[in-house]
């Protein structure tokens, strides 16, 4: 991977644009990044991560606070980087996740992140949705974002720490940089098949345990197996078997006996039964021939009922027609009764008698035809009356259409007068509602201005409070630097002074002078009470840069606190907090009346255009109407001239009746009624006759059935029920005659006529006992089969379970075993699990690696020690780290190195790993790399040695840049990128080589 060149905007604190020409700045393979602290060396790193994957190293990640604070409103945060990887050329644009001011209104929004991946080689598609970018660079470096920060930009203090941490520290980043996860999905399939078998083996134990608890209830016993469940549920069925065997005999020995006692008390219950019949059939005939003289009397009175049904039918039709008779002439009387209510009818009826006559039969028909005539006459003027009354009808609808018509037209007239001025208010409030409409967005604009103005008044009164204190913070800080400076001064002007003693303290007998050579020193000066050494300097000059960092950094604060309260009071225009509020709510007030009237734009719109069609319908409405309503008023007239001339004949055809219909409808009825009259009449005439010849015939079935008269014929009829009960007594009777007989005669009861009375109490009794035992010994034995089947059935299932339960029990031991083992634990001596022997062969090739470059930069001193013994108390072992000193060739811990040799370790650490993540890459070529700061622990031979080992890092093309504000690395490096601190934000100065 080389980077060629990198463009930053709105960045951290960077406020506007900067570009960095890595091709020209790393010409030399060397270059360093420096500047003030604080002015934004690590964000040049972090523009370049920030670029590849999205996000930045450390815990400058979680703050997501990535738009510079300097850059103005608007200002989008972009980065720019072009590189070569894996041998493509490509340019990858990225603007993370901020927050911007709202357009309009108080407030932010948050705009998302985005990214573009352009191939500058013209192959390939080009890429714009996050995630792909990020596979894309991933596939091509060959690592993960945690691997690219440890291996390309080696932070300041990571390694220190890696250096000094213990083995669960180690191996938490050796994780992130060397992916385990194949080996992390061992142990963990280790650790599910393991689990996996032990639920095996539970499962089955679990049903060997179920199968002894079921055999022993099988066997009807509480208590469980013995140390041989399989030995022991064996023995039980045999147990089984041989009381199955005994139960089975016994059952057949009492069936036998159950049989004989039933065939006994069988015939018993046979014998006893005829005995019984016999008694009840002769019992049957005795009372059947006490009964006789009764069932006489019955048969005669059937059969003197039987002659009575005859006389009683012709009686029947007698009264019937009697009956029929008297209903007619009632109903000739209805009719009379009805003609008599009018005076044409009660005439008619008056000339009657009964019984009738040829002459009233002569008078009803001349008088019927006479109404009938009349209502032909008054049929054919109905027709007449009936358009009359249609006339009539419509002549009221005109009228009533006439009246609607005179309304309309006043109501047409009454618009057509106010529609000049309804057109004229529409065509006002359209105007205004268009005005509104167009001064919205001014408005609009004008009420944010004011909201911003007023929110910026209120932040700008707690921005001021900040602002004093921060000052306040700055000026105490200065004095404190000051002081320190002062007393750094002090005691290199002391120190200087008391150099003679300083250098006699180093004096040692036999060897040269460090001034002068002389191997005798008579008389070597000596420290005074006041003497400063160079350990009190270096104190004094860590608190003097100790001052002075934490001054640089309230500074900056001040500085960024100045630019908000700069920036507030811009965007409040310096009025007062509660005129700009007051303006900002009448500015708001004045947007939403604005879109209020602006709403009703359409709704006046069409109502202009509908005023203005209205007017000409008004007109042709009013012609219309007026057109109409004369037509109307000519036929009104025409139609009462018809209607009084019917009026008047209809009035002389209905004589002294309401109308003609009234009077067709009386003399109808009375048509209609005479007809009825002379039915009514002729029918009763013919029932009465034949009832007087039926009543006759009646007397004479009567006295020739042998009654002396109608009554006492009528007086021996029985109903049908009683004939029934007559019929079914007598025949009851003669089948139990019947049936009685019958037993007597059968062969059986005749064969027991003779012998005495049986007693079947003693048979039953011993039949019963027999049935008895038979259930006891068929229960016994169904028990005991059934105790003999479930025992055989759970045997062999017990005995398969306990067969297949060896090979898994045999079969998780051994892979519980190894699980033990691949996680640490058990026969592991070493208390290494499998992911932790992998990164301990990792940590071990790191350790070779990074010793090489020790030895370079201590002079063949040190070198790295890998360790893999356990941990204590059983934690995590192979991860051990430790320094040999050759110059006493103790191994020791690396927490014993001093500040300089601790940087020498960490960045040969560092550059080890390298090495190795590169490698576990797939041999991926770094040709760009960043090392953060330490070099000024250092003294001058040792970054000597240092500075070699860089130089080396740079053989083959690479391109190596130190970032560092030690100013004596300024006149070692020629290439120089310089990040300036200033009050609007940082900016760069390139100086190259």
């Amino acid at each position: 991977m080389r980077l060629h060149r990198l463009e930053v905007t709105a960045f951290g604190p960077f406020a506007g644009t900067v570009e960095v020409d890595f091709d020209d700045l790393g010409a030399d393979g060397l270059f360093l990044l420096h500047g003030q602290t604080g002015a934004g060396k690590t964000t040049i790193l972090d523009a370049v991560a920030f670029a590849l994957y999205g996000t930045v190293p450390g815990a400058r990640k979680e703050g997501k606070r990535l738009l510079s604070d300097h850059a103005p409103a608007g200002s989008v945060p972009t980065v720019t980087l072009e590189a070569t990887i894996g041998g493509r050329s490509m340019r990858i644009t990225r603007s993370p996740e901020y927050e911007r001011p709202k357009k309009r209104g108080a407030g932010t929004l948050t705009e998302n992140a985005k990214a573009t991946l352009t191939w500058l080689g013209g192959n390939g598609e080009h890429l714009s949705r996050i995630p792909d970018i990020a596979r894309e660079v991933e596939r091509l470096l060959g690592m993960t974002s945690d691997q690219f920060f440890q291996v390309v930009l080696l932070p300041q203090g990571e390694f220190a720490r890696f250096l000094r941490a213990d083995n669960e520290e180690r191996g938490k980043l050796l994780e992130k940089l060397f992916d385990t996860t194949r080996f992390k999905s061992v142990e963990d399939w280790f650790v599910d098949e393991r689990r996996k078998s032990a639920a095996q083996v539970d499962e089955n134990r679990k049903r060997v345990d179920m199968l002894v608890a079921r055999v022993s209830t099988a066997a009807g016993m509480e208590a469980g197996a013995d140390g041989d469940p399989l030995g022991w549920a064996r023995r039980l069925f045999d147990q089984a078997v041989e009381t199955a065997e005994l139960t089975a005999t016994e059952l057949t020995r009492v069936r036998a006996a159950d049989e004989t006692a039933r065939a006994a008390a069988a015939e018993s219950r046979r014998v006893r039964e005829l005995q019984l019949r016999r008694e009840r059939a002769r019992a049957e005939l005795a009372e059947l021939e006490a009964g006789a003289s009764e069932r006489d009397s019955l048969a005669a009175e059937a059969d003197r009922a039987a002659l009575a049904a005859v006389v009683a039918a012709a009686a029947s039709d007698a009264d019937s027609a009697a009956s029929g008779a008297e209903s007619a002439l009632a109903d000739a009387r209805t009719v009379s009764g009805r003609l008599t209510a009018s005076e044409h009818g009660s005439n008619l009826v008056a000339q009657l008698s009964w019984p009738q006559t040829e002459a009233d039969r002569d008078a009803i028909r001349t008088q019927a035809g006479e109404w009938s005539a009349e209502v032909v006459r008054l049929d054919s003027l109905l027709a007449e009356a009936r358009e009359m009354e249609r006339l009539a009808r419509d002549l009221a609808a005109m009228r009533l259409r006439s009246a609607d018509l005179t309304r309309r037209a006043d109501e047409l007239a009454t618009a057509r007068d106010r529609w000049p001025e309804e057109l004229a208010t529409a065509e006002d409030a359209a105007r205004r509602a268009e005005q509104a409409q167009t001064s919205v967005p001014t408005l609009e604009e004008t009420a944010a201005r004011a909201a911003d103005a007023a929110a910026a008044a209120d932040e700008l009164v707690s921005a001021t409070t900040v602002l004093e204190e921060r000052r306040r913070t700055v000026a105490g800080a200065r004095d404190r630097h000051q002081n320190a400076r002062d007393r750094l001064l002090d005691l290199r002007e002391r120190r200087i002074a008391g150099m003679a003693a300083e250098l006699a303290a180093q004096l040692v007998d036999g060897e040269k002078c460090a001034v002068c050579g002389s191997l005798d020193h008579p008389a070597p000066a000596r420290p005074e009470d006041a003497t400063v050494t160079k350990d009190d300097e270096e104190a004094a000059r860590g608190e003097e840069q100790h001052a002075a960092a934490a001054l640089e950094a309230e500074t900056a604060l001040l500085s960024q606190q100045e630019r908000v309260v700069e920036l507030l009071s811009g965007r409040s225009g310096g009025g007062d907090h509660a005129e700009l509020r007051r303006r900002s709510e009448d500015a708001a007030a004045a947007v939403e009346h604005a879109r209020s009237v602006a709403a009703g734009l359409a709704r006046a719109t069409a109502s202009v255009d509908e005023l203005r069609s209205r007017g000409a319908e008004l007109d042709q409405q009013s012609r219309a109407t007026d057109t109409e309503r004369t037509a109307l008023d000519t036929r009104i007239e025409s139609s009462d001239e018809q209607v009084a001339a019917l009026q008047a004949r209809m009035l002389a055809a209905a004589g002294g009746d309401r109308s003609v219909q009234a009077r067709r409808d009386r003399f109808g009825d009375l048509a209609t009624q005479a007809a009825q009259l002379l039915d009514t009449r002729d029918r009763a005439a013919m029932l009465d006759a034949t009832a007087r010849n039926l009543d006759g015939r009646a007397r004479a079935a009567a006295t020739d059935a042998g009654f002396e008269s109608l009554a006492e014929a009528r007086a021996a009829i029985r109903s049908a029920s009683r004939l029934g009960q007559i019929e079914e007594v007598l025949t009851a009777a003669r089948d139990r005659a019947a049936g009685a007989r019958a037993v007597l005669a059968e062969p059986d009861v005749v064969a027991v006529a003779e012998l005495d009375p049986v007693d079947t109490s003693v048979p039953e009794t011993l039949a019963r006992e027999a049935a008895s035992a038979v259930e006891v010994a068929a229960a016994s034995a169904a028990e005991a089969e059934t105790r003999r089947g479930n025992l055989e059935r759970l045997v062999s299932q017990l005995e398969q379970t306990m067969t297949a339960l060896g090979p898994v029990l045999a079969t998780h031991e051994e892979l519980a075993g190894l699980a033990e083992v691949v996680a640490g634990r058990g026969q592991n001596s070493r208390k290494m699990s499998l992911r932790s022997y992998v990164l301990a062969s990792r940590l071990e090739e790191v350790a070779m690696s990074a010793s090489v470059r020790l030895r370079r930069m201590s002079a063949g001193r040190y070198e790295f020690v890998h360790s893999d013994e356990a941990g204590s108390r059983g934690r995590r072992g192979g991860l051990g780290l430790d320094i040999r000193d050759d110059y006493t060739g103790v191994v020791r811990s690396a927490k014993t190195l001093s500040g300089g040799e601790s940087f020498l370790a960490s960045l040969s650490l560092a550059l080890g790993l390298a090495d190795v993540v590169a490698a576990e890459s797939g041999g991926v070529v770094l040709d760009t790399m960043f090392i953060d700061e330490g070099f000024g622990t250092l003294d001058a031979d040792t970054l000597d040695l240092a500075m070699g080992v860089l130089d080396e890092l740079r053989a083959g093309g690479r391109v190596v840049g130190i970032v560092s504000h030690v100013d004596e690395m300024r006149q070692r490096i020629p290439s120089r990128l310089h990040v300036v601190r200033g009050r609007t934000g940082s900016t760069l100065e390139m100086i190259a080589s």
